[in-house]
C-alpha cells in the first residue's frame, strides 16, 4: 500500500526518500518532517559529524498547497559535509573494517574501492527514511496512534523501566541525551559511554518503541508474509547494526511456563480485554488492541578508533583497519529509526486494513473498524460442517 524507496550516499550531495501511497489531504508541513529530523541527531556518543549537520527537509513533490495530493512525496535532505568531499581525490579504502558491508559488498557487486560499500552502507541513509516516516507519523496521528520509544540497556547497564507507564517512559525519554527513562541510570549510562570514548571503543544496547491506541486487526495469521509481528521484525532487522528483535519481553516469556505467560482474557462491562501486556500487542500475527510493544538489540557500531586486525585487499597482507568517523555508541539515535520504522509498517497496515484516496474516505472507514467488544463479534453457537 505504501512504498517507499531511498537514494544517496554518506558524503554525496543529498539523500533523498520517494513515499508512494500517502492519501490526499494530510496537512503536511517541513517542520512536521524537521521536527523528526532533529530529534535522530540528538545522543550522547554520536561522533562529529552531529556537529556539521543541520538536517532540513526539501518536499519537491507531493505536496500542494500545505496538504498531500496522493502522488509520491519527494523528499531531500542535502548533507552539508558534502562541500569537503566534492570533486577531491579520496583515497581508496582497502581494508575492510570487521562487522561493517565493506567486504560483503564488496564480493557481491565487484567493487574496486570499498569506499563504496561505505558510502551507501552508512546510516546516513536513515535520514531518509525517519523524514519519509515523519509523514507516516502524521498519518496515524490523525486516527490517534501514537509512536515513542526508549534506550533500556547501553552495554552492561540496564534500567527496569517496568514499574514507570508507558507514556510516562516516553515523554521522560524525551529529557535525556541516552534516551533512558530512569534518569539515575541514565548518568551511569553516560558514564560507561564516557569510558568506552576514552578506550577509543564502541558500544551497543538495546531499545523499545512502543506504538499506543493502535487497533485490534491489523496484520494476519493468514499468510505467513503479513503476520504484523513477521513484517515488523523485518522492518527493524533492517535498521543498520540491530542483530536481534523481540515482540514484547520474548525471549524472557520462553523461559517460563505458559500460564505465566498467556494474558488472560476478561471481561469489561462489554469490552474484551487483558490485566497483562506479555505478548507485546499482537496475538496469531494480528494486532490486539494492546500497546505494541517491541525491542531492538543494537550491536557495537563496526567503526572503532582501536584498530582490529585485517587484511589490505591491495597488497593481500594482514594489517589493521583504517578508522572512517563514526559513533562511539549509537543506541539513543537509533530507537528513533526505531520509530521511524514502525511507524511506516503501521501506516501501511492501516491503510491494507481500511483503504482510501483520501482522509476523507478513511475516516468514516477507521471509525467502523470493530474493537474487543461483545458488541462487534457475533458468534452464533452453531456445530460447522467442515468440508
Amino acid at each position: 500500500m505504501i512504498r517507499l524507496l531511498t537514494a544517496g550516499e554518506s558524503h554525496g550531495p543529498a539523500v533523498t526518500a520517494i513515499l508512494e501511497g500517502i492519501p490526499a489531504g494530510l496537512r503536511l508541513a517541513p517542520d512536521d518532517i524537521n521536527h523528526q529530523l532533529a530529534r535522530r541527531q540528538k545522543g550522547f556518543g554520536s561522533g562529529g559529524r552531529m556537529k556539521i549537520e543541520k538536517d532540513q527537509v526539501q518536499i519537491l513533490g507531493g505536496v500542494m498547497s500545505g496538504s498531500t495530493v496522493g502522488s509520491p512525496i519527494s523528499l531531500q535532505i542535502h548533507n552539508l559535509d558534502h562541500v569537503k568531499w566534492k570533486d577531491k581525490a579520496v583515497p581508496a579504502l582497502t581494508t575492510p573494517r570487521p562487522g561493517h558491508a565493506d567486504l560483503t559488498g564488496a564480493i557481491k557487486y565487484g567493487y574496486s574501492d570499498l569506499r563504496y560499500s561505505l558510502e551507501r552502507a552508512s546510516a546516513r541513509e536513515t535520514t531518509a527514511r525517519v523524514a519519509a516516516a515523519a509523514i507516516c507519523r502524521k498519518l496515524l496521528g490523525e486516527f490517534g496512534i501514537k509512536i515513542g520509544s526508549y534506550v533500556t540497556e547501553i552495554g552492561s547497564i540496564q534500567a527496569q523501566v517496568e514499574d514507570i507507564p508507558i507514556e510516562q517512559r516516553i515523554s521522560l525519554s524525551e529529557e535525556s541525551d541516552v534516551r533512558c527513562p530512569d534518569h539515575k541510570v541514565s548518568e551511569k549510562m553516560r558514564q560507561h559511554i564516557r569510558q568506552i570514548m576514552q578506550d577509543k571503543d564502541t558500544l551497543g544496547g538495546v531499545f523499545e518503541v512502543v506504538a499506543l491506541n493502535v487497533p485490534p486487526g491489523l496484520g494476519s495469521y493468514v499468510h505467513w508474509d503479513r503476520k504484523i509481528e513477521a513484517i515488523l521484525a523485518k522492518a527493524m532487522l533492517s535498521i543498520h547494526a540491530i542483530k536481534g528483535v523481540e515482540i514484547g519481553p520474548a525471549f524472557d516469556n520462553s523461559r517460563k511456563r505458559g500460564t505465566e505467560v498467556h494474558d488472560e482474557i476478561i471481561l469489561e462491562g462489554d469490552s474484551i480485554t487483558r490485566n497483562t501486556n506479555r505478548a507485546g500487542g499482537t496475538e496469531g500475527g494480528v494486532t490486539t488492541g494492546q500497546p505494541l510493544v517491541l525491542r531492538a538489540a543494537m550491536k557495537p557500531i563496526s567503526t572503532t578508533l582501536n584498530p582490529l586486525q585485517t587484511v589490505d585487499l591491495a597488497t593481500g597482507k594482514p594489517g589493521p583497519t583504517t578508522y572512517e568517523r563514526s559513533d562511539f555508541c549509537a543506541v539513543p539515535r537509533a530507537a528513533v529509526v526505531g520509530e521511524a520504522m514502525v511507524a511506516f509498517v503501521l501506516a501501511d497496515e492501516l491503510l491494507r486494513k481500511i483503504g482510501g484516496d483520501s482522509l476523507d474516505e478513511m475516516h468514516p472507514r477507521f471509525n467502523t473498524l470493530p474493537r474487543a467488544s461483545l458488541n462487534d463479534i457475533t458468534i452464533d453457537d452453531e456445530p460447522t460442517i467442515f468440508w
